[in-house]
Formats: structure tokens, sequence, C-alpha cells
């Protein structure tokens, strides 16, 4: 092997071994997935019968597949000890700003003041059970540095905005949150409880989101479905 490739190659063994230990360090649910996660980072095009695809509706599930992608990691997978996954993280297998994301559902959209990557839907009567409101949460709008990859419809500090199902939202970025501490590119969405009162809750705990399987009409739910990436069949 020559130098350049040999010094390249140093830090993208490095990063895979990082994501490979990340995902399984907790031990539980998601290890055996992870592994064809992993395999699947390699190449890309490897496996195109577990490529969702934008739009796609499953069955009669009543929202449409918000972006084109691979499914690695589900509702209540387990990273690490004492974690839940609070959603689904869709990796579209692209750079930064290249895979589009669009609404999965009708409802009024929001995007506060100090969110670079984050848009939040309110439809308020969930389809599963329309006495009660929901929230759908999508983030990870945005590069490496915080650049948003939200659309320039919904600029920062929108509030309540109608949007329909398939409304072009942004694009897959690979923001963290801490500027230059990239996660893999890809859209995490999730299902978030509403507080009674008008608001929605804290996406990042579990107890305050919904398992999304009969929302996509695929098993999204760890529990059910400890091993496989979920296709829409």
């Amino acid at each position: 092997m020559n130098k350049r490739l040999f010094v390249f190659a140093i830090p993208v063994s490095v990063a895979m071994a990082g994501i490979y230990l990340y995902f399984t360090a907790g031990g539980g649910i998601t290890a055996a997935r992870t592994a064809q996660v992993v395999s699947w980072f390699r190449d890309p095009a490897s496996r195109p019968e577990l490529m969702m695809t934008l739009e796609a509706e499953c069955e009669d599930a009543p929202f449409i597949f918000p972006t084109n992608g691979l499914i690695g990691f589900i509702w209540d997978d387990s990273f690490r000890p004492g974690h839940r996954h609070s959603g689904l993280d869709i990796f579209g297998g692209t750079d930064v700003g290249v895979t589009p994301i669009v609404a999965a559902y009708p409802g009024y959209l929001t995007r506060e003041v100090d969110w670079k990557s984050t848009v939040i839907i309110r439809v308020p009567e969930d389809p599963l059970e329309p006495s009660r409101q929901i929230w759908v949460y999508y983030t990870h709008m945005a590069d490496a540095n915080g650049n948003p990859l939200v659309s320039p419809e919904f600029p920062q500090g929108t509030s309540e905005v109608f949007v329909e199902a398939g409304t072009f939202l942004g694009y897959q970025g690979n923001y963290s949150g801490n500027p230059g501490s990239p996660v893999g590119v890809h859209l995490h969405i999730s299902i978030v409880k509403d507080d009674g009162f008008g608001n929605f809750l804290n996406e990042l705990d579990i107890e305050n989101t919904y398992d999304p399987s009969p929302y996509f009409g695929m098993p999204l739910n760890a529990y059910s479905n400890p091993d496989t990436i979920p296709v829409c069949n």
C-alpha cells in the first residue's frame, strides 16, 4: 500500500471501529442489526433491497416515508447501557445536503429560533387515535458546522405554518449539535407526545415518544424486531 493510501486508510478504519463500538457498547438488542449497518456503510450500493424510497407508502399506514435510505436504527434500540433510542435513524448513503427530506404527514410546522437543523410538525389529530395530538420531529438537517440544510421556506423562528404530506423540509446532514463533531449523514425522526397543554415533550426521552411502527406500517420497535433492518413489504 502506498503511503498516501495508508494515511487515508487509518482514519477510515478508526471511524468504522468507532461506529461499531458506539452502537454495540450496550451489548443488547442493537448488536445484530449494527453488524449489518456497518457492512452497509462500507458499501452503500451493496444492499439495494434494504433501501427505502421517498414517499413510499407501506400497507395502509397513514405516514409516507420521509426520505431515501436505509433504516439503520429503530425505536428502542440500545446504543449503550441505559440508553433507549427514541426514533428512527435513516441513512441516505450520500454526502451532506444531497438526500431530500419531506413531511411524512400534514400538520403545522415550527422551527424554533435556536434550531439549526430541526423542525417539528404538530398533528392536531393523531391518525391512529384522533382524540390526541402528536408532534413529528425531524433533525440533523445541517452540516458538521451547523450550517442549515433546512428549506429556506422555514427560517428559524417559523411558527405554525401548515404543510401537506410530501412538503420539502430540507436535506440529510451530519450535525451533532456540537460544531466540528459530526455524526453519520442521516435523518432522525420521532413521533412525540403532547404534554396535554398543546406543547411537545422532550423527544430525547423515549417515554415521551410513540412506537412509530403503526404510523409507517413496518416493524420499527426493537423489542419485536431485534435484529433485522426494516423494509416495506
